[in-house]
């Protein structure tokens, strides 16, 4: 549905956009994922319209979007903060775009609120803006967007706003809500916990450049270089021996050359003298607790204690690790 060829952007010289290639299929989620700076809202305002490109091209159902303007593209761009009418209750936030359509009251009424009932806000008509925590008004957010029936959704950090906790459990229902009404949607954000729980594929941006891109699972379980593993959370990325010797605690398959990314939660630290290591440092978390080990043949590496251990550093403790947390890397150096 929408194709993105070579896209560029430039700023005062400087290549914000770097030859994009994306696409999207009718009723997916695909999330652009990477830091700050690295170009991904320039990408999604580029597909609103709101960007003018220097190279490339961006197409919907095959038709290049070159010289249509943002208003007639049949996308919605729901943003961080919602912008909402705070003068205006929920209902009519959410209907604005029916009544610009010259609904009657009865139908704008009632697809307001299915719509209300979509994102969970039933009862919530006659609200004002200004009552509602910062969840409930990005649902009204999304409501609004998703009542301008648009051929695509565009999600700048739509979650970026609110607290870690609300963040996962809005990320969780906006999955739903997208699947629910077949929406095909591009969204952009920083957050790698967002970006799983809410797309089907995903693209990894560094530097203005897709660096990664292919089904959710896929990328998190098999990134491309290390600087990628790296941000999508992995804890460490080792080489040569260090590599060698993860792997072979693991009981996994040792790749000649390889590198392999470690995540903490795969890293199983407890009491005993088993295959194992020196404690360097203990911190109880809210999860439980973090562990630092030194492993003879691979250095320190991060983990989670075992429930109710709480040992000094200098102890000697039991490493497993879960093969599951791992991520091998073939040929290292090329991509370094």
């Amino acid at each position: 549905m929408l194709e993105l060829k070579g896209v560029t952007v430039t700023f005062d010289g400087t290549r914000a956009v770097d030859a994009v290639d994306l696409s999207v299929k009718d009723g997916d989620v695909l999330a652009v994922l990477g830091p700050s700076g690295c170009g991904k809202s320039t990408l999604l305002r580029a597909v609103a319209g709101l960007e003018p490109l220097v190279d490339g091209s961006i197409a919907w159902e095959g038709q290049d979007l070159a010289g249509t303007p943002t208003h007639r593209r049949g996308f919605a761009l729901m943003f961080q903060d919602g912008q909402l009418f705070d003068h205006l209750t929920v209902a009519r936030n959410v209907g604005y775009a029916q009544r610009l359509r010259g609904l009657s009251r009865a139908a704008v009424r009632a697809e307001v609120d299915d719509l209300l009932t979509l994102v969970g806000l039933e009862g919530y008509a006659d609200r004002l803006p200004r009552t509602l925590s910062g969840g409930e008004r990005q649902r009204v957010a999304l409501a609004r967007s998703l009542a301008a029936r648009p051929r695509l959704l565009l999600l700048d950090e739509p979650l970026s706003a609110l607290d870690a906790g609300l963040r996962g459990r809005l990320a969780t229902d906006l999955r739903r809500i997208l699947t629910e009404s077949g929406t095909t949607a591009l969204m952009v954000t920083h957050d790698q916990a967002e970006a799983f729980a809410v797309a089907d594929r995903l693209a990894v941006m560094r530097a203005g450049k897709i660096v990664q891109e292919g089904a959710t699972t896929q990328v998190w379980g098999a990134p491309v270089d290390g600087d990628t593993a790296l941000f999508l959370g992995y804890s460490r990325v080792l080489e040569g021996a260090a590599a060698a010797a993860l792997l072979d605690l693991a009981g996994a398959p040792v790749p000649p050359g390889a590198a392999v990314a470690v995540r903490s939660s795969a890293v199983q630290v407890g009491p005993g003298d088993g295959r194992g290591g020196v404690v360097r440092d203990f911190q109880l978390t809210p999860d439980g607790s973090r562990v630092v080990v030194a492993v003879d043949g691979v250095g320190d590496l991060a983990g989670v204690g075992a429930p109710g251990w709480a040992p000094v550093p200098g102890d000697v403790a039991a490493v497993r690790v879960d093969r599951r947390g791992l991520a091998v890397i073939p040929d290292a150096q090329a991509h370094r």
